[in-house]
């Protein structure tokens, strides 16, 4: 048994007898990545006062990660498949730790994003690849079951990020939030050498790299405006990044229709299966993303949790993912994807409607519920989405599939924590300018209508002033308390109606499983043996 697997897994004539080993190390590649965005939720209040960020500032140190990220996989995605799915991981990963190391050594704002920036070009190499090396090591037989693994990872690091960095500042300062993925990355490059066997597509043909540039630019500048517009208004940058994005859409569209080896072949969205399971991925996590941002910040914030407590109250969350995992590997070859994932969507949309409860005298309990229904739904929802959205690429665009799926989730994700995010914020202004406009001087007011812990702040500044006192300071604390609770129940009703029409569209768009076969083709009769070993494999 060579100690570096150096056959190609196209030219195996048996499964790949290591490969439950070499899932692991996808799977811990995939956490830390996932992980990068979580994790940050919890160091924010510390880098905020360390490096003295405006809201935009923290805004981009957060997004700077993003736009990359959420810009790049399709293509990187494709040049996987071309050169080296592994070649693809390992310079992935590489790229990734070279800027965690960076982002937990600089004390510039500037370079904190720059930074970020870097960890966002890596992991846009790392994800696509961890999805392309599983469907092309796992036979189909056994590659349900590998997906909900690698589901169950993303729903896992949800939590585990909040609870590593929260564990870390006990003790460390913000930058151990980025220097603690460098040996995971590290012990990722070796396991991939070690463990992963070598990966591209045969006879793929060259590489569509106009229609790569015209995704780059699309989704970029979709990111770009969907940030930077509901959060700081819809200027000349904004404005025009929401433009960019319209005619690149069109014009990658147009592109890819009449190009004979598409980067992307557009015409699969019309596949209802592919079609349903993208919408999916994208309304959930649309939902879930923004849902978590809001309540860590209540736990934070209002109930005055610190990093490390909050990562804790965020495991039963972790749990429900494992449990719906479980649950999925179980149902869904009995029901059917549109029955399971339509029942995912309802139940995580339940857990966002939850949430309209919220109020100023709410505790973690009240929280518990909802995080325990967007788990689970996770666990039910992502693995059969992520599997019929693989299954609707042929060998050599494995690497554009996973591009494609992350891409929607990423997306999905982005737009959550952005127009949640920023209805969260006009509620939260609008709340209390009613309840002590007036009250305050301009620049204080200014500066506690800018967030919450803008508020908090303003009121500890009251306490001290001889003018203020303590009970004035309490009473705007109440009015910080209660706008944001406010906030997060008016958001929710929003949130939770947009996941209810989004359910309802992949309900109507996925075909029932009796029309449906593994080419996302309605046929009523099954697919033969020697069909489900070819799709995908």
């Amino acid at each position: 048994m060579p100690l570096f697997p150096n056959t190609p897994v196209e030219k195996m004539t048996e499964p790949y007898h290591r490969r439950w080993w070499a899932l692991l190390v996808l799977c811990l590649s995939l956490l830390i990545v996932v992980m990068a965005n979580t994790s940050l939720i919890v160091a924010a209040p510390d880098m905020t006062k360390d490096l003295g960020l405006s809201s935009s500032d923290l805004q981009w140190v957060i997004d700077g990660y993003t736009v990359p990220y959420a810009a790049l996989m399709l293509v990187l995605g494709a040049i996987g498949d071309k050169y080296s799915r592994r070649g693809a991981l390992v310079l992935g990963l590489l790229i990734f730790a070279g800027g965690s190391v960076m982002g937990g050594l600089v004390d510039e704002t500037s370079l904190v994003i720059t930074a970020r920036a870097i960890m966002g070009v890596g992991a846009a190499v790392v994800m696509p690849a961890t999805l392309s090396l599983l469907v092309a090591i796992f036979p189909r037989t056994e590659r349900a079951k590998a997906i909900t693994a690698w589901s169950a990872t993303s729903g896992l690091a949800i939590a585990v990020g909040p609870l590593t960095a929260g564990w870390l500042l006990e003790n460390h300062a913000w930058g151990s939030t980025f220097l603690v993925n460098v040996p995971i990355a590290v012990l990722g490059v070796v396991g991939s050498l070690l463990l992963v066997p070598p990966s591209k597509a045969e006879g793929m043909g060259r590489i569509d790299y106009v229609g790569g540039l015209l995704s780059i630019v699309s989704v970029g500048s979709l990111v770009y405006a969907t940030i930077e517009g509901p959060h700081f208004g819809w200027g000349v940058g904004p404005i025009t990044a929401a433009v960019v994005a319209g005619v690149g859409l069109l014009a990658f569209v147009a592109w890819e229709l009449k190009h004979p080896n598409p980067m992307l072949d557009v015409r699969r969205f019309t596949e209802r299966p592919f079609g349903g399971s993208m919408m999916a991925v994208l309304f959930f996590f649309f939902g879930t993303f923004g849902s978590i941002y809001y309540s860590t910040q209540f736990l934070q914030f209002v109930l005055g949790y610190n990093a490390l407590e909050t990562g804790i109250r965020l495991l039963p969350l972790a749990g429900a993912v494992f449990v719906g995992a479980a649950v999925t590997g179980k149902l869904a070859p009995k029901l059917g994807v549109k029955i399971v994932v339509g029942t995912g969507m309802v139940i995580g949309t339940a857990g966002v409607f939850l949430l309209t409860r919220i109020e100023s005298g709410s505790t973690y309990t009240d929280f518990l519920a909802p995080l325990l229904l967007l788990g689970f739904a996770i666990g039910l929802s992502l693995s059969p989405a992520t599997d019929t959205i693989m299954g609707s690429f042929p060998e050599s665009e494995l690497g554009v599939g996973g591009g494609a799926n992350d891409t929607a989730l990423e997306l999905g994700a982005s737009l959550g924590i952005a127009i949640l995010g920023s209805l969260l914020a006009t509620s939260y202004k609008d709340k209390l300018t009613d309840l002590v406009g007036g009250h305050l001087p301009a620049a204080a007011m200014d500066t506690a209508k800018d967030s919450v812990g803008g508020g908090i702040a303003v009121a500890e500044e009251v306490a001290k002033n001889p003018q203020g006192g303590a009970q004035q300071a309490q009473t705007l604390l109440g009015a910080v308390h209660e706008s944001f609770a406010h906030a997060i129940a008016h958001t929710s009703l929003i949130g939770g109606i947009i996941m209810a029409a989004g359910t309802l569209i992949v309900i109507a768009v996925l075909p029932g499983r009796k029309h449906t076969t593994n080419h996302g083709e309605e046929d009523a009769a099954p697919a033969t043996e020697e069909q489900t070993e070819t799709v995908g494999a």
